[in-house]
């Protein structure tokens, strides 16, 4: 389009000029506000579909930067678990030395005495290694599960377990260490009539046999071959129950007989019963407290303790399987932070290099748009020449 120079209300090309000038202006404002601020979009104007993409990768980049941080406090949280179970098993290390030293029979009782004194410092000592191991006012071991955030979406997570550890519960197979006071030293256990009496009672038990009813009325006495009534038997006058008491009782006797004596009816009665009390294997004491630890027990200790400390070993194993798991996500949570970042400097990033030659180029559009404007906008006035 040309304008006609001998008109001057309307100068087409000093507008267009100027309209250039305007456009190469608002590029060089918008390279220059790219090199100051390193970005490419700098307002969704600029690439509307980028600045969505590019907003939606800074989230990402957000949420798996503080999820890398997250891993971090967990590795932080089971190395604090494993330093307490840890110290647990140095516990039990040294328990099982003190049980293999008391089970020699060259101690006497006031040594394994001692040796009990000293296992029991230690499995208290073993308990309140459980109550204290803490992380933030968590009391680790008493909490069944501990949940991680390790991703940047809500179902990225990892759950961990810790084993309650005590004295009576010791690692994953819950192994409890105060059953050695119930291995002391073997006694004789007794069956009556094919029975077992003093079931979880050990060398001490009870039994009563009572006459029928009616077969004597008045009772007088009791007697049982073999038996002494006091030491091994209590006599009840009123209803004739015999009570038999088998506290250390030995004997590999049978066929014992209870005679009742008493009247019936103005007549002297006597009634019998017969009863089977035999010698039938052994039974174990129970020890009333690690001061009474003996050879016995001592020995049976030692298989319970190579038992807890595999129980222990494997809740470790399973602290070290989950500390790997996390060092693997860690190392993964990294490389994604570094490829999303990648993927959004991409994209919303300035490249300065290709910035800084557009703006060579506009600067020199902007000074020849200077001198055509100036050019244009001077050339009606070659229409002065008509009035000369």
């Amino acid at each position: 389009m040309f304008g006609d120079i001998t008109r001057v209300g309307a100068n087409f090309h000093a507008m267009e000029s100027l309209s250039n000038l305007k456009r190469v202006n608002g590029s060089i404002g918008q390279v220059q506000s790219r090199l100051s601020s390193g970005k490419r979009i700098n307002s969704a104007e600029d690439d509307t579909s980028g600045y969505a993409l590019s907003k939606h990768l800074q989230s990402r980049v957000n949420g798996l930067s503080q999820a890398l941080d997250n891993v971090s406090t967990a590795k932080n949280v089971l190395n604090i678990a494993e330093g307490g179970y840890q110290s647990q098993m140095n516990i039990l290390q040294q328990i099982k030395e003190n049980l293999t030293q008391a089970a020699d029979g060259a101690l006497s009782a006031d040594q394994r005495g001692a040796i009990g004194d000293r296992i029991n410092s230690l499995l208290t000592e073993f308990n309140d290694i459980n109550d204290q191991t803490k992380y933030n006012g968590y009391t680790l071991f008493e909490e069944p599960t501990m949940t991680f955030q390790v991703g940047e979406e809500s179902t990225d997570t990892f759950a961990v377990n810790f084993d309650d550890s005590t004295r009576t519960s010791a690692g994953e197979g819950a192994t409890n260490i105060d059953d050695i006071l119930n291995y002391g030293a073997e006694v004789a256990s007794t069956t009556y009539n094919g029975s077992q009496l003093g079931t979880g009672e050990q060398a001490s038990f009870t039994y009563s046999e009572e006459l029928p009813s009616g077969a004597i009325s008045t009772f007088t006495g009791v007697t049982i071959d073999g038996l002494t009534e006091g030491a091994d038997f209590t006599f009840d006058s009123t209803n004739g129950t015999v009570t038999i008491i088998g506290d250390g009782l030995n004997t590999t006797a049978d066929a014992y007989t209870i005679t009742w004596s008493g009247s019936s009816s103005g007549s002297d009665v006597n009634e019998t019963s017969n009863f089977t009390l035999t010698a039938n294997g052994t039974e174990n004491t129970v020890l009333s407290g690690w001061n009474e630890l003996d050879q016995d027990a001592s020995n049976h200790g030692i298989t319970v303790l190579d038992t807890a400390i595999k129980s222990l070993a494997k809740t470790i194993q399973q602290v070290g399987d989950d500390q790997a798991r996390l060092s693997s996500k860690e190392e993964s949570l990294s490389l994604g932070i570094s490829n999303t970042e990648a993927t959004r400097s991409r994209i919303e990033d300035a490249d300065f290099a290709k910035e800084q030659m557009n703006m060579m180029k506009l600067q020199i559009l902007q000074q020849t748009a200077v001198s055509a404007f100036t050019q244009s906008n001077s050339a009606p006035q070659v229409v002065l020449s008509l009035f000369r």
